[in-house]
């Protein structure tokens, strides 16, 4: 009798007390992630030069966390793309940062969003702007878009399914226009639909080559400003099909891989992208004028540049790989991917990473060295995504003169 009484008294005590566990465990939890925004705000969006404090404190406030997948959620925070499935990512934390602050969104406006995929962007808007319209062409994103958004009580976002290209005519005009996903060019809809002297910002180019281009429209006609690269994963649907410029996944290259071109003088190496603690330098260049240094001080900040391009691992068995190396001073960071490298990521038909290939891992310091490696393709690679720099690692980096050939299979 005695047992079922002590039982009895703690199944009791186990009731009464889950609900404050579960409570105070949630609140752990929620606090743990405002720390990592916090942390966010100022290594990767503080640090790289975001200075609009409505952009900042939106960032600061939008649980990322509740837009990635749950398997993902400790990376939640870190500066990178994340997949969200039917092969679509949520942007870095700093492209929605950027792409916001360029924006320039006032708390009376109204934005028309094209490409809502997590949602995450929308509601970045949503904690600045009136009303947010976004469109998603993809029907479960946009399905689960909408649950997320009215769960987190972001009232004035507007979820749409059906393609973004055609605009929102009925709410029409907008004071600004942002489009996350990369046409060939400006959809005609999207120019009819930006109120004068309003802005829109989009990525336009081909499928792996893509810069931001800022559009202010005055007296009815668009001032069209090229900012930096970037690139955007292929959209879905007939309007990618369609592109007069399809990349040729038997022949890849890489895109001014000696980092000669930069056409809007920014100091950024057109062709690459998620460009970080990197600069053009002219001093000492082993092809060309110019070479790409990269510099890190801070074993908790990124040091990169990216490139993606089309690969078919069914037609190409290896790829060589050539550039030249100089380092300075390299210390490694923290875990696997703090190393001063180039890697080689290789991707399948529906965007899995299936391979990386790592050349490289210098430490210390190098003069001028040619680096020549050869880099096996997987049968299953259709893309693949070029990462330079010192990414974790901490000291000074210079490449030049990339180059691959492809091995035919």
């Amino acid at each position: 009798m005695r047992q079922c009484t002590v039982r009895a008294t703690v199944c009791a005590l186990l009731v009464w007390c889950l609900p404050s566990l579960v409570f105070g465990g949630r609140a752990v939890a929620q606090q743990r992630f405002e720390l990592q925004r916090e942390a966010m705000v100022q290594k990767a969006l503080e640090a790289e030069g975001i200075r609009n404090p409505r952009v900042l404190e939106a960032m600061r406030k939008v649980p990322r966390h509740e837009f990635v997948r749950t398997a993902d959620r400790a990376r939640a925070y870190e500066d990178t793309a994340l997949p969200i499935g039917n092969q679509q990512t949520i942007s870095p934390p700093y492209v929605v940062a950027y792409m916001t602050e360029v924006l320039d969104p006032g708390p009376e406006d109204r934005v028309l969003e094209v490409g809502t995929g997590s949602g995450y962007q929308a509601a970045v808007l949503g904690a600045i702007c009136r009303d947010v319209y976004t469109i998603e062409i993809v029907p479960q994103l946009a399905k689960q878009a909408t649950r997320r958004l009215q769960e987190l009580e972001f009232s004035n976002v507007h979820v749409r399914e059906g393609d973004g290209y055609k605009g929102w005519e009925e709410h029409a005009p907008f004071d600004r226009i942002i489009v996350t996903c990369s046409p060939e060019s400006i959809p005609q809809p999207l120019i009819d639909q930006l109120k004068e002297g309003g802005r829109m910002i989009i990525p336009v180019g081909e499928r792996y080559q893509q810069s931001f281009h800022l559009l202010k429209k005055e007296d009815g006609e668009l001032r069209d400003e090229k900012l930096i690269s970037t690139l955007f994963v292929p959209m879905t649907g007939e309007s990618e099909e369609q592109r007069r410029v399809q990349p040729d996944p038997s022949h890849p290259q890489v895109v001014n891989g000696g980092f000669e071109r930069d056409e809007n003088s920014d100091g950024r190496a057109d062709g690459w992208h998620y460009q970080r603690n990197s600069k053009l330098e002219t001093a000492d260049s082993m092809e060309g004028q110019q070479y790409l240094r990269f510099e890190n001080a801070d074993p908790d900040s990124l040091s990169q540049a990216l490139q993606g391009t089309a690969v078919n691992g069914r037609q190409i068995a290896a790829l060589r790989l050539r550039f030249w190396m100089r380092c300075s001073g390299v210390v490694p960071g923290a875990g696997a991917a703090g190393q001063a490298a180039v890697v080689v990521h290789f991707y399948d038909g529906v965007r899995k990473e299936i391979d990386a290939v790592v050349i490289g891992r210098w430490r210390g310091t190098l003069d001028w060295q040619d680096v020549r490696s050869t880099v096996p393709v997987p049968a299953g690679a259709r893309e693949m995504i070029f990462r330079i720099g010192l990414n974790g690692a901490t000291g000074q980096l210079d490449l030049d003169d990339v180059r691959i050939e492809a091995v035919p299979r």
